[in-house]
């Protein structure tokens, strides 16, 4: 993880004026200077910087995916200026702080930076203030993530983890509806549309914090979307995530003054949807350009004489449409040849990068992250790799073989080592920015006792009329069978840290027919965090049976929408017909 150099401050370069204390003190006890030593900031001066207007500053300490947001800004017409010492945020006009990572982590570097101090300054002084998910729960007293932990203390209220024994998974991943009070101000246009939350932590409104909260939203019980006070703004959920709707909230505290020329269309917003997400296989073909593919069962090559891989159109393009086409999420999983070097995947970085910069949903990026040394003999840890993908303007990582290899190594000692890619990424970055993707084959049993793993029976009768199967997990593609099932994999995988799991069928891959409900219902039902349905849909029908029939937050697609047999927003369409919240 790359955080700014620290910067030497002496006093006489740093200049204060005492100013009258403001609302925002009364509610900021001292409870942090217990636990931090912060530098003095006596002679630091709150004043506006004589940059021009169009600038904003940045808070970036260096975790997690923050190019979303400056893609966000540049977007909309804004030059960004990084804090590189704590009177670059004095100086600020209007201060962004993305915060991602861990509660823990980032107040860590905060004091390290001394940069804690002059972030309260700055917001107890009522200076133009956004602060995004992480950045709005650091303002609270306390986080009982990996703590307890004390925050900033400007809001009166600890940070609590989402209670998933009321079967709600966490995180909370998705696209949810708010709750909006009156005078909400950059909240103005969102009305009743979805926003893009993901996190496992959340505030909870209160008598002493309720003068703050400018939107609540559910998810098991009410928590705090978005507070404000002044010109001092925070949200849970991320606007640059958001599609146009969160773009018109950071246009609202860029330019308070400015008028929204495009109103997004009244929403129909009440709860947490279900996800419809594109995904994109991409590799390089024989002449060597980057394209997206599609396989039938794992197959991506054309059944011709010349076998030429299958081309179904270049990813930046590809994803931008689905972007417009009301893709919740975009995922791309990396099937191409640079296995031995994941960092000297430069198209795929690229790729990355080119779509986040009109691509305003999560972005999700799989394939090859793992340990690894280069043909010089240097070493490469996952953690590595995955920061390189974060900062090309992935949200969140898809881990395969390797989390495979995790889970028999930890179901075979029963220790958690800590040194897997899965546990490094996600103790790093968060597990909400972790997926794992699970890629079974179904084996047929006459007896379910026949096999030391999880069986069910099954809906689809085999060859010889077996009526039990069990989903043997593979490796390499799909190439490599494993002594691991389906359903110990998942259980595991979580206990490590994963966030989020990406459920794949090799049997039903390309067939059309019809995700495996039996599959898919074995594995939700057996964990406690989100599982995305993916491989064989070939119908609209086929995302409301598995909506219906199983605890699935998310179908995935890839042929039937680059073939445009089936469009994203006829699915969702006949999902709301269906009565299935969607994002609209």
């Amino acid at each position: 993880m790359e955080v700014p150099p620290a910067t030497s401050l002496s006093s006489e370069t740093l200049a204060f004026r005492s100013s009258s204390v403001s609302s925002l003190q009364l509610f900021r006890p001292n409870l942090y200077k217990n636990h931090f030593k912060f530098k003095s900031f006596r002679n630091l001066s709150v004043r506006g910087s004589s940059a021009e207007r169009s600038v904003v500053t940045l808070l970036d300490y260096g975790a997690g995916n923050v190019r979303s947001v400056r893609n966000a800004i540049r977007h909309l017409g804004f030059d960004i200026k990084d804090v590189q010492t704590p009177q670059d945020i004095l100086n600020a006009d209007r201060l962004i702080f993305p915060g991602v990572g861990a509660f823990a982590a980032a107040m860590d570097v905060l004091n390290k930076k001394g940069m804690a101090e002059a972030l309260c300054t700055y917001i107890e002084n009522d200076r133009p203030f956004l602060g995004i998910c992480l950045g709005l729960q650091l303002l609270f007293e306390s986080s009982e993530e990996n703590g307890p932990v004390n925050g900033l203390g400007l809001i009166p209220g600890m940070v609590q983890r989402f209670d998933s024994s009321n079967g709600f998974r966490v995180p909370h991943i998705g696209w949810n509806a708010l709750q909006i009070r009156e005078d909400s101000e950059i909240l103005e246009d969102v009305g009743n549309h979805h926003v893009y939350f993901v996190h496992s932590y959340r505030a909870i409104p209160s008598d002493k914090n309720k003068d703050w909260i400018s939107s609540t939203s559910n998810y098991g019980d009410k928590f705090i979307a978005s507070v404000k006070r002044g010109n001092v703004h925070a949200v849970q959920f991320h606007p640059e995530k958001s599609g146009d709707v969160g773009l018109s909230i950071l246009r609202r505290f860029l330019n308070p003054k400015s008028q929204i020329t495009k109103k997004p269309v009244e929403g129909k917003a009440s709860k947490l949807a279900k996800r419809v997400i594109a995904c994109l296989d991409v590799r390089t073909n024989d002449k060597g350009d980057l394209v997206v593919t599609k396989g039938d069962q794992y197959d991506v090559r054309e059944n011709t004489k010349e076998n030429e891989v299958r081309n179904l159109g270049k990813p930046v393009e590809l994803a931008g449409q689905y972007y417009i086409d009301g893709a919740d999420e975009i995922s791309f999983l990396n099937i191409t040849g640079f296995r031995d070097f994941p960092l000297g995947d430069l198209p795929m970085l690229q790729v990355l990068r080119y779509t986040s910069e009109n691509v305003f949903v999560p972005l999700t990026v799989g394939g090859g992250i793992r340990d690894f040394t280069d043909a010089n003999g240097r070493y490469y840890s996952s953690l590595e790799v995955a920061s390189e993908y974060f900062r090309s303007g992935a949200d969140k990582i898809s881990i395969g073989s390797d989390a495979v290899y995790a889970a028999e190594d930890y179901l075979r000692t029963g220790v958690k080592i800590g040194k897997s890619s899965l546990e490094q990424i996600s103790r790093v970055y968060g597990n909400q920015a972790v997926v794992v993707s699970i890629d079974p084959r179904r084996v047929y049993l006459k007896d379910p006792d026949d096999v030391e793993f999880k069986a069910v029976r099954v809906t689809n009768p085999g060859p010889n009329g077996e009526e039990f199967a069990w989903y043997q997990c593979t490796v390499n593609g799909g190439r490599e069978g494993r002594p691991i099932g389906a359903y110990e994999l998942a259980k595991a995988v979580e206990e490590l840290g994963a966030g989020e799991i990406l459920l794949n069928c090799i049997d039903c891959d390309g067939q059309g027919k019809g995700f495996d409900t039996d599959l898919i219902k074995l594995i939700s039902d057996a964990v406690s965090i989100p599982v995305i349905a993916s491989s064989g849909a070939g119908a609209v029908e086929h995302f409301s049976e598995v909506f219906r029939k199983t605890n699935a937050s998310a179908a995935l697609a890839a042929g039937i929408f680059h073939r445009k047999e089936v469009p994203i927003q006829s699915v969702k369409e006949h999902l709301f017909k269906e009565g299935i919240e969607v994002r609209m």
